[in-house]
């Protein structure tokens, strides 16, 4: 049993993060759709899926009569974690809006697992062994030719402006991952993302309002609204947090990786978009990376 329990918690925390993954996939689609249907913009997408995300997990709750937070240390958790998700949210809206969305997209995820690995080689909690290093290769390379070699021709200034949100928000991601890594005494994951993610949208909100928020309100931008809360926000990143119980926080991030993979299936699938040979090569070599890390991913 000693043997066996360890590979069992594995499996199940990589369970929840495959389907956070998958989650997270269909939120480029939906909130593409929301913004089409509704007029939110950008921000005010960010804002509204944090706030409804956090809202229907706080009310379930309720209705279920769980327990709040309890405590300095597990408030404190949910302060953190509320404001690295508005700072994520706002960062990558503006390296997309400074740049592109493939350049935005390619630089935030493809960076946050790296910052992930090194935090955890310095702490000593991983090894930086060779698989672990070939494995985040063969994923960034994959993540790479999936999003695509963003189009020449913007400014440097504006280039460099939207890099370096990029990179915040891949850090505001990476810290979040960290952070969610480590339990707090009273406080579990549901508590964890409800509590959090209505104090991000609240942190959120005004900058969304001073960007001009505006929504038409149709029985599709409401159910559209309502999946975005519900299914990629609440339930994703509760998922991504349970699983971070049992499984190494780098292998965490590497999965998140699943999120364009998906995004991009669903894309050729509903939308119709074409995908080329680089980015077919890119989606097998994304799976081949994160099959490697599913099988020889480490326990915490």
């Amino acid at each position: 049993m000693l043997v066996i329990e360890p590979q069992i918690r594995t499996t199940t925390g990589l369970r929840y993060l495959i389907v956070a993954g998958c989650l997270w996939g269909t939120g480029g689609l939906t909130g593409t759709l929301l913004a089409r249907e509704g007029g939110l913009s950008s921000l005010g997408v960010a804002a509204a899926r944090l706030g409804l995300g956090g809202l229907l997990l706080v009310a379930f709750l309720v209705a279920t009569r769980q327990p709040v937070p309890r405590g300095r240390a597990a408030w404190t958790r949910v302060a953190v974690l509320g404001v690295l998700a508005a700072e994520f949210q706002a960062a990558y809206f503006a390296a997309v809006a400074h740049t592109s969305v493939s350049l935005a997209t390619l630089l935030t995820i493809g960076a946050s697992p790296v910052l992930v690995l090194i935090a955890e080689a310095v702490t000593g909690r991983r090894r930086l062994s060779g698989r672990v290093l070939a494995t985040a290769a063969v994923a960034l390379a994959g993540l790479a030719l999936l999003v695509g070699v963003p189009a020449d021709g913007l400014e440097p200034g504006r280039m460099l402006a939207g890099s370096g949100f990029a990179l915040l928000a891949a850090a505001g991601f990476a810290t979040m991952t960290l952070v969610a890594a480590r339990p707090v005494e009273g406080l579990d994951e549901l508590s964890a993302t409800g509590f959090g993610f209505t104090l991000g949208a609240l942190v959120l909100a005004p900058i969304a309002v001073a960007g001009g928020l505006s929504f038409t309100a149709t029985p599709a931008s409401v159910g559209l609204l309502l999946f975005l809360g519900l299914g990629p926000t609440a339930l994703g990143y509760a998922a991504y947090f349970r699983g971070l119980r049992t499984t190494a926080a780098g292998t965490a991030a590497l999965m998140a990786l699943l999120e364009p993979l998906v995004g991009t299936a669903l894309a050729v699938l509903i939308l119709g978009e074409r995908l080329g040979p680089a980015g077919w090569a890119g989606a097998f070599l994304l799976i081949v990376a994160l099959a490697a890390e599913s099988r020889f991913s480490d326990v915490r």
